[in-house]
């Protein structure tokens, strides 16, 4: 459940992203949190 909840944010920041919305409100910063929330998993996989 959890995560399905993480993709659900993460695509939605995704999509904020290339809409330029995040850029707008000096948000860019959640993409780079994402970035560096996904390593754990890559080196786990």
């Amino acid at each position: 459940m959890l995560l399905i909840l993480y993709y659900v944010i993460a695509v939605a920041i995704l999509i904020l992203h290339f809409t330029g919305f995040l850029a707008r409100r000096n948000l860019e910063w959640l993409v780079l949190v994402l970035a560096v929330s996904i390593i754990p998993a890559i080196i786990y996989l």
